[in-house]
């Protein structure tokens, strides 16, 4: 059973954005039952019962009906008749909707959502290198490449917030330069995982220099149209980050406590 919660504490997520008011608490008991599934306070089999989410919330029946509908969009919950709302296996979720691995990423689930989009990240982001090289215009391949200059200087300055936001847009205009439209879709995926790694101390302040020629030499690829380069330059990213991340993947069952700076992960 999942405990009460003070919506209007600071420490609550963030709501959703959508309208005013009511908006606002279904952002947040939104994001309690969500981090609340993912986390395993809510257990598959599990009987959600409205009028006990009505005074847990101290919110409207409207706003809980809204909720249940999002969650069951989700693959998270079902209606049955004469059970009510179960809450569903993980395998029935829609893993690649960004706000499920943002959940997850705040719950005990971290280090498993980590360790799968991983996995994922090293199976599509150098097809997608490979891909880019035969299909990037040449004003796109000259912007990679400055792209990949703006990280290295922001990573040498430790300016930690710029690094990750350069970050996300080089590895998701190297998705957009694929071409390929399944790729794309892929996009919010990265940017979740890698805000997630910064957000819960998982990057380092400092990226290794290695790391950061590592993309400068993906973008050049790039550029030159040399696709196996490329795809030899993204292999390279993507397994000194998996090498980095696998010593945390035997702690899957250990709760993480957010610290100083774990050492150095690649990016």
């Amino acid at each position: 059973m999942i405990q009460p919660v003070d919506l209007t504490s600071p420490g609550v997520a963030a709501p959703v954005q959508t309208a005013p008011a009511e908006a606002g608490l279904h952002g947040r008991v939104l994001d309690h039952l969500g981090t609340a599934i993912c986390g395993g306070e809510l257990v598959a089999g599990a009987v959600l019962n409205i009028d006990e989410l009505v005074d847990r919330y101290a919110v409207s029946r409207s706003v809980i009906r809204e909720v249940l509908r999002v969650l069951a969009s989700m693959g998270f919950i079902e209606t049955r008749r004469r059970v009510g709302v179960l809450i569903r296996p993980a395998r029935d979720w829609n893993v690649f909707d960004p706000q499920v691995i943002r959940w997850r990423l705040a719950s005990a689930g971290r280090i498993a959502q980590l360790r799968s989009i991983t996995e994922l990240r090293t199976a599509v982001e150098p097809h997608a290198a490979w891909l880019a090289a035969h299909r990037v215009s040449h004003d796109d391949a000259s912007d990679l490449v400055g792209l990949a200059a703006k990280m290295w200087a922001a990573g040498k300055a430790g300016d930690d917030q710029r690094f990750l936001s350069l970050d996300i847009e080089f590895h998701c205009r190297v998705l957009r330069a694929s071409g390929n439209e399944m790729f794309v879709k892929l996009q919010d995926l990265v940017a979740e995982v890698l805000t997630g790694r910064h957000h819960y101390h998982l990057m380092p302040r400092h990226p290794h220099e290695e790391a950061l020629q590592r993309h400068a030499d993906v973008a050049q690829a790039i550029q030159r149209g040399d696709g196996d380069g490329a795809r030899h330059a993204m292999v390279l990213i993507m397994e000194h980050a998996f090498d980095e991340m696998s010593s945390m993947w035997t702690q899957e069952a250990v709760p993480y406590v957010t610290g100083p700076d774990p050492g150095a992960i690649d990016v």
